[in-house]
Order: structure tokens, then C-alpha cells, then sequence
């Protein structure tokens, strides 16, 4: 008689290897302990040491590996560097989330300069694409197959309201975009590609922006059908799922997780 797999071994990570940028802080670090707790080990990037080796404490106190690599993931330059440095000094790697980005920003178009343009474009878009060219691209080399997660924004699907900073929409919309066409592109790898667009969640950055601009994210909060905004928390079992063979037949989609704010 054969046993029957439970549905919780589908989402089972274990002898699996997560690199992921910017996971240190805020969602990163949320989907980077949730994806450790199912079994995965852990490399982690950053521009805070001090912040890495919390979390990566955090990680071996739930029983695994984790590595960290200090790094500004929005240098196309450091970014290629973190990746290939993090294949020769420790392996190959199975799930690749790119997280890093932000809108950092409030400077409407008219004013913009282009250098402020160029480097905000290469945290959102360029990093992705770097990480995506030479970890994906190990994968690839590897055969075995792997899950990439690009960490989107609902700003690809709808422009913030009362904010500058569109180089932000724009980056991640192309992410999105970019998202599906390697989807397409390394199917036959059995590499999946799948995109999340998170919406209003209190990470650090948004809970300092919050006490400079009460009112505008009082006007946000008052625009989310389930009531408030999301604890960062809730956004790891969705990278679980993503990363595991729960999700193998999903590629090149788009899931938001925002409480309902873009349906309004």
C-alpha cells in the first residue's frame, strides 16, 4: 500500500537553499524566517551587517543554515558581485526572492534628476534583473529546476495616491512584466517565475513615513475594504507557498496581497 503525502509535506523545504536580497528587515526578513521554518536554509543581503546577523541568528535558533553577504543590492556592480559570490563560497541555490527596493523618494517627475532616476531604477529593476541573470541562471545550469519570487508592488497595477516618486510604479511594473517573460523563457527548466505585489503592510520605513504624513496614511488606511493595514507576517506563508511543490504549476503569475485595496 502506498502512503498517501500530506498536503504539509507539499510545502515542506527542507535541503532546499534560499538566496534573497534585502532580507534582513521588513517583508524580507518575514518571508525569509517563514521559508527557513519550512525547512529551507538561508542566505541573506543587505546594507546592515548589524540587521543581517540578527535575523540570521534568528534563523539558525529555528535550526538551519543561514549565510549573510553585506551589500548594497542597488549597485548593479555589488549586486553581481553578492551573487556570484554567493554560488562559489556556498552552493547552488534553489529559490531566489528578489525583495530589495522601495520608493525612497517623494520628488515629483518635473523635478527628478536622471542620476536619482538611474539609481532608483537599478534598486527595483536592475537588482532583479541581475540576481535573476546569474542565480537563474546557475539554476538553469544546475537541472534541477527552481522558483524565483519578484517581490512587485500594487503600485504596478494602480499609481500611489498623494506621492511622487514614479520611478517606483514604473520599476515595478516592470517587474511584473519581466517576470512573466522568464516565466515563459525557463519553463522548459522547470523553473518557475511568479510575482507579488503587496500592498499597505507596516514594515519600518512605512511605520517612520507614517508619523512624517499621518494623514495620508490615514486616508490609505480608510481605503483598505478589510480595515487596516497587513502585519509583515502575512506575507510569509504566501512566499512558502511560492517557493515549495505546492505551487510547481504556477508560473508567470501575479498574486496581490493587499486587503483589498485595489479592488476599489
Amino acid at each position: 500500500m502506498i502512503d498517501h503525502m500530506s498536503i504539509f509535506d507539499r510545502f515542506r523545504l527542507n535541503g532546499k537553499r534560499l538566496f534573497i536580497t534585502g532580507g534582513s528587515r521588513g517583508l524580507g526578513r518575514e518571508m525569509a524566517l517563514a521559508i527557513a521554518d519550512a525547512g529551507a536554509d538561508v542566505i541573506l543581503t543587505g546594507r546592515d551587517q548589524e540587521s543581517l546577523d540578527q535575523t540570521a541568528n534568528e534563523i539558525r535558533n529555528l535550526g538551519r543554515e543561514a549565510w549573510t553577504i553585506q551589500a548594497d543590492m542597488g549597485n548593479p556592480t555589488a549586486s553581481e558581485s553578492a551573487c556570484t559570490q554567493a554560488l562559489s563560497e556556498i552552493g547552488p541555490i534553489d529559490i531566489l526572492i528578489n525583495n530589495v527596493g522601495g520608493r525612497r523618494e517623494n520628488i515629483p517627475t518635473e523635478e527628478m534628476p536622471l542620476a536619482t532616476w538611474q539609481e532608483l531604477i537599478d534598486l527595483n529593476l536592475t537588482s532583479v534583473f541581475v540576481c535573476t541573470k546569474i542565480i537563474g541562471g546557475a539554476m538553469i545550469e544546475a537541472g534541477r529546476g527552481g522558483r524565483i519570487i519578484n517581490i512587485s508592488s500594487i503600485n504596478a497595477l494602480v499609481a500611489g495616491r498623494n506621492i511622487h516618486g514614479r520611478h517606483y510604479e514604473t520599476a515595478k511594473a516592470a517587474v511584473v512584466q519581466f517576470t512573466k517573460a522568464i516565466a515563459v523563457d525557463w519553463a522548459a527548466y522547470k523553473i518557475t517565475a511568479n510575482a507579488i505585489c503587496p500592498g499597505g503592510f507596516m514594515t519600518a520605513p512605512n511605520v517612520r513615513w507614517s508619523k512624517e504624513n499621518p494623514e495620508m496614511i490615514e486616508d490609505f488606511r480608510k481605503q483598505i475594504p478589510l480595515g487596516d493595514f497587513g502585519p509583515p507576517e502575512d506575507l510569509g506563508p504566501l512566499a512558502v507557498y511560492l517557493a515549495s511543490d505546492a505551487s510547481r504549476y504556477m508560473t508567470g503569475a501575479t498574486l496581490v496581497i493587499d486587503g483589498g485595496y485595489t479592488l476599489v
